[in-house]
């Protein structure tokens, strides 16, 4: 069977860090496959926030998740600091993907790495919208990190 193979661009334009929390394990004592997304998804409600824009207004339209792939590389474990590196790629007409990659904070171990696509969307007109300008400018302003 093949695998999902994601490649990280380097460097990235976003990182911040994200606590594991009991509620982030499961039965088996480590971070839930299925939460993970939802770190991601907090990592990137904080994404946006650090280039001025909030999920449902980038410029007067908002963005839809289209799809996501992940690579889970490591178990986590609560009370564990995720670092969570961001940034885009792929800018299309509608969209770009969101590149990302989760490192425990101390020991740099790589827990999971993946994409999700978005696409930009007008809330008020039900459609998909053109990639702001402004937002593909925001984005190259962004100080890489490594």
């Amino acid at each position: 069977m093949a695998r999902i193979h994601i490649q990280l661009p380097e460097p990235f334009a976003f990182a911040t860090e994200i606590t594991l929390y009991q509620s982030h394990m499961n039965y088996g004592g480590h971070l839930d496959n299925a939460l993970l997304l939802t770190l991601v998804s907090e990592a990137r409600v904080r994404f946006f926030k650090a280039l001025g824009y909030t999920e449902l207004d980038v410029e007067g339209v908002g963005i839809l998740v289209a799809d996501a792939a992940v690579q889970y590389r490591s178990e986590a474990f609560y009370g564990e600091v995720m670092v969570v590196h961001m940034t885009a790629t792929d800018l299309g007409s509608k969209g770009c993907d969101l590149v990302w990659c989760m490192r425990e904070h101390s020991s740099q171990r790589e827990v999971a790495r993946g994409k999700t696509g978005i696409v930009f969307f007008d809330y008020s007109r039900r459609q998909v919208a053109p990639v702001p300008t402004a937002f593909c400018d925001r984005l190259a302003a962004l100080p890489l990190r490594e």
